[in-house]
């Protein structure tokens, strides 16, 4: 799977809580600054090694109100770039700024697929 773009189908996604796979990744986006274009190159790597995890880019400028939502809901300052891994919509981990790489994600959404014992 490919990063979803689409304001309809990431709205669509948000509103069922991204529910309909067990992990996900959330990826929110400025187009104008130069961090997020290096941190959207990470996602986009992430998004190729690993196709059967969803990932949906929240751009924050065009879909402001959809950002502002996702912080109110989640109850995390927004911050751009910034991804966020849902296990069942619920966050099992969150990063901004550098911290949104490959691996990272990698590590993160791995812990987040392991059964809780």
């Amino acid at each position: 799977m490919s990063i979803v773009r689409s304001a309809a189908e990431v709205r669509s996604a948000w509103e069922s809580r991204l529910r309909d796979t067990p992990v996900a990744v959330l990826y929110k986006h400025s187009p104008t600054c130069g961090l997020s274009s290096m941190a959207l190159d990470e996602v986009s790597a992430f998004s190729s090694d690993h196709p059967d995890i969803p990932v949906y880019l929240v751009d924050v400028l065009s879909q402001r109100p959809l950002s502002n939502e996702i912080e109110s809901t989640l109850g995390i300052r927004h911050e751009s770039p910034q991804a966020f891994v849902l296990r069942d919509g619920v966050v099992a981990w969150h990063g901004s700024h550098r911290r949104v790489q490959r691996g990272t994600l990698s590590e993160q959404v791995a812990l987040a697929e392991t059964p809780e014992g």
